[in-house]
């Protein structure tokens, strides 16, 4: 591998850059010496929406999931925590890959493998003139860029259902790239299990909401947590609307006023008596 372990920084710097009318040519089959090696010693972030597809895929709940499937590795240099697909151990490989069949869960596949060989890069405060855009990963243990029709980057991101998982992570990615994480604070151990229950195993924040004076404590739409109750989609979008209020101080959640009073009026009447 080669142009992949390229940083940031000089991917923006000195990659060709790609628009989405801009071509290339590229195919992935079964019959390529190369089928399923680009799923092997590779890190894939996953992100919120990429589990709730694959924990589907797979019919089990998102705790069982992550214990098996991910790591979460975590440095005192890293501002944001991460959940990373776990490779197995002795190959090397994705555990959804064989070498006959290759992928098993192929129709919900991650954001990363449905982009490759196209990557993507946004500088942090794009401009007009310095905006997202693509560019072509080609690794020395690839041949599908010898074979295959031409192909806009348009149409590849249609052709591979990328649309669906960058409307569905939207507010993820808007999550991610809140100005907190740029400031010197960092997040408390709490907060970090909080930010990763919420972001990533979702059915034990369900059970975290519904199972707890949560509901109470806030002002929602009734419609809006009867669907939580059994929609995926909707309760991850509520808990990066949680998060903003917890971790970032937002606005972002309406408070039940006549709680929070009886409960300030409880705990005043409690203080009394206590120092009586």
């Amino acid at each position: 591998m080669t142009e992949n372990n390229a940083n940031p920084e000089s991917i923006i710097r000195d990659y060709p850059r790609l628009g989405p009318d801009d071509r290339f040519a590229f195919r992935c089959c079964q019959s390529l010496e190369c089928f399923t090696s680009c799923c092997r010693d590779v890190s894939i972030v996953l992100t919120p929406y990429d589990i709730i597809r694959m924990k589907r895929a797979l019919e089990i709940d998102s705790s069982s999931f992550l214990d098996k499937y991910t790591i979460s590795p975590f440095t005192r240099d890293q501002k944001i925590p991460a959940v990373l697909l776990k490779m197995d151990p002795q190959t090397k490989s994705c555990p959804f890959v064989s070498s006959e069949k290759g992928c098993r869960i192929y129709a919900n596949r991650p954001w990363a493998c449905r982009m490759y060989p196209l990557g993507m890069a946004e500088p942090d405060n794009p401009t007009p003139e310095d905006r997202r855009f693509y560019f072509l990963l080609k690794e020395d243990n690839c041949l599908g860029h010898r074979e295959g029709r031409s192909i806009t980057v348009a149409e590849w991101i249609a052709d591979q259902g990328i649309e669906e998982y960058e409307a569905y992570g939207a507010p993820f990615k808007e999550l991610m790239l809140h100005p907190f994480w740029n400031g010197g604070e960092t997040l408390q151990p709490e907060q970090i299990d909080m930010y990763h229950m919420a972001c990533y195993d979702l059915d034990r924040f369900r059970r975290f909401v519904f199972e707890t004076s949560f509901l109470r404590l806030f002002d929602i739409d009734e419609a809006r947590i009867e669907a939580m109750r059994t929609d995926d989609l909707e309760l991850s979008d509520f808990a990066m609307q949680w998060l903003k209020f917890s971790l970032f101080k937002e606005k972002s959640m309406k408070i039940n006023r006549s709680v929070m009073e009886s409960k300030l009026g409880t705990d005043a009447e409690t203080g009394q008596r206590n120092d009586g």
